[in-house]
């Protein structure tokens, strides 16, 4: 039976069949190249700019996607900002295999290890109750989010959906979501009918995402805004799913605390239950599709926001320490922020060749590593 690896059927399968492609038009190609030739003398530490080679440009810019995406469409984020850490996404699904030369070698690196031959492990959650609560005493985790995204099948990624496909999805996600019952039972506020002072404060409160981000709005996610966006909560705010945000869905269970058990279990209901009622798009080697390649595989990503004051005074230590259990640093207001008085969002970096339960335990595992350093220097302190 396969399990990471290939079988040799599918080895062969993979090696005497291309992905089909078509070819854009020779201005689109010129335009292409004038970006890339720019792009190539820019100081960037990018994931973009340490593989796309001219090699791979040459390679892949004559290809497009059967939903006309170029390679301009899969790097543009990255061109337009140099700082960025990855610098793709994919416009569509199909992008992934059309131009996998560079999607792969961005995915191994950033997934660690995960090889062109390798494929995602089928969904295993595992038991929720084996994770406990990683800080009893409410001491150092203030709070713990664990989110999920995921695609509808049958529908394109943000850059090429239409404004009736923004339309129609919310519609469909709507349905489902309001016949969840129990805990999930909630309420589903779309963006267009929403006041500003509203959003504010739903986004101040890490409840609501936010217009304005230039990694998305330079990879064209941003069209049509507010169309067919919006946010699902249950009544305890416990629950919550934002629709055509930067994927078509995005599932988030949290609470106060460390209770890391409490918080998955909600999760893997609400997935299990949505599911029942939408098909989701999954690649049978890169498992659940996503627009961002950082987020492929399972999807998750758990979090704490927690205090590490002592820690983090060594910020190279602090780094070592998470870099050891595959976690990213963030400030509290997620990526590209930072601190705010000594607390931090701390989350598992890999979400792809690992199962859900392994990934969720792979942050479990770094943020007790980290409350255990943060004890010693007390101690050592006192």
């Amino acid at each position: 039976m396969c399990d990471k690896r290939l079988c040799a059927c599918e080895k062969k399968k993979k090696s005497t069949s291309a992905p089909l492609f078509m070819s854009p038009d020779d201005e689109r190609v010129k335009a292409l190249e004038e970006a890339y030739s720019k792009f190539a003398t820019t100081d960037s530490g990018s994931l973009l700019k340490k593989h796309l080679s001219q090699s791979v440009f040459d390679k892949l810019k004559s290809r497009m996607t059967s939903s006309g995406s170029t390679l301009m469409d899969v790097i543009q984020s990255g061109l337009a900002n140099p700082d960025s850490g990855v610098g793709l996404y994919a416009p569509d699904q199909q992008a992934y295999d059309v131009f996998a030369d560079l999607f792969d070698p961005v995915i191994e690196e950033y997934h660690g290890d995960f090889k062109r031959e390798d494929v995602h492990p089928e969904l295993d959650w595992g038991s929720p109750e084996e994770l406990g609560d990683l800080d009893p005493d409410g001491k150092y985790v203030i709070s713990t989010r664990i989110r999920c995204a995921r695609s509808v099948d049958g529908y394109p990624l943000n850059p090429t959906m239409t404004a009736a496909h923004y339309q129609e999805l919310e519609q469909k996600v709507r349905a489902a979501l309001e016949t969840l019952e129990g805990e999930l039972k909630g309420t589903y506020y779309p963006l267009v009918a929403m006041d500003k002072e509203t959003q504010q404060q739903l986004i101040d409160d890490h409840f609501l995402f936010k217009e304005g981000d230039r990694f998305l709005e330079a990879a064209n996610a941003n069209r049509f805004w507010p169309t067919g966006r919006g946010i699902f909560f249950n009544e305890a705010k416990t629950f919550l799913v934002w629709c055509n945000e930067e994927d078509h869905m995005r599932l988030i269970s949290m609470e106060k605390g460390g209770n890391l058990s409490s918080v998955y279990a909600r999760l893997v209901k609400a997935v299990s239950e949505v599911e029942k009622r939408l098909k989701f798009s999954r690649h049978t080697r890169l498992g659940f599709l996503t627009f961002c390649p950082t987020n492929l595989g399972t999807t998750i990503r758990a979090s704490v926001h927690a205090r590490f004051p002592k820690v983090s005074q060594d910020f190279t230590k602090f780094e070592e320490i998470a870099n050891m259990y595959n976690l990213q640093i963030r400030g509290t207001r997620g990526e590209h922020s930072e601190s705010e008085g000594g607390v931090y969002d701390i989350s598992n970096k890999r979400r792809l060749g690992l199962t859900e339960r392994e990934v969720v335990f792979e942050m479990r595992n770094g943020v007790l590593e980290l409350i255990k350093h943060e004890k010693q220097l007390e101690e050592q302190n006192s």
